[in-house]
């Protein structure tokens, strides 16, 4: 029997799926930050780890187990925030192979970094409160 939220009629997430989304918040959150103990951008250090890379696999996996509930929309959350990573990121890495956009480059590179980050706290902060994330605008 599915329980349900008495506020918004939603269907509650069971907590196995509650404790997995917090393991791909942790996994994307560790990725990043080993951008900040390297020599690697935040950015690269999110796109490229291994942590990150499996976090949005599972983000795709698990997205049908989740549909319905508030979970869902930290899925999405996620997915948009690592596929807007990767696109800011190529613009800039394009950027940096000119004299002019390098200058455009590497400031994109450290804003998108902490864009991420403030993406991961903010949704793992929601999630720890059992809110939905917002929608896209």
């Amino acid at each position: 029997m599915t329980d349900y939220d008495g506020r918004t009629l939603t269907p509650l997430p069971s907590d196995d799926l509650i404790t997995l989304t917090h393991i791909v918040y942790g996994l994307h959150a560790f990725s990043a930050l080993t951008g900040l103990t390297s020599a690697a951008f935040i950015v690269t250090a999110f796109l490229t780890g291994w942590p990150s890379i499996i976090a949005v696999i599972i983000n795709y996996v698990k997205r049908d187990a989740v549909r319905g509930t508030f979970l869902d929309t930290h899925f999405s959350w996620q997915i948009r925030t690592f596929w807007w990573a990767v696109g800011w990121f190529v613009v800039a890495w394009l950027m940096i192979f000119t004299v002019i956009g390098a200058i455009v480059g590497i400031p994109v590179m450290l804003l998108v970094g902490i864009w991420v980050l403030y993406r991961i706290i903010r949704g793992w902060i929601a999630l720890a409160n059992r809110k939905a994330m917002p929608p896209p605008a």
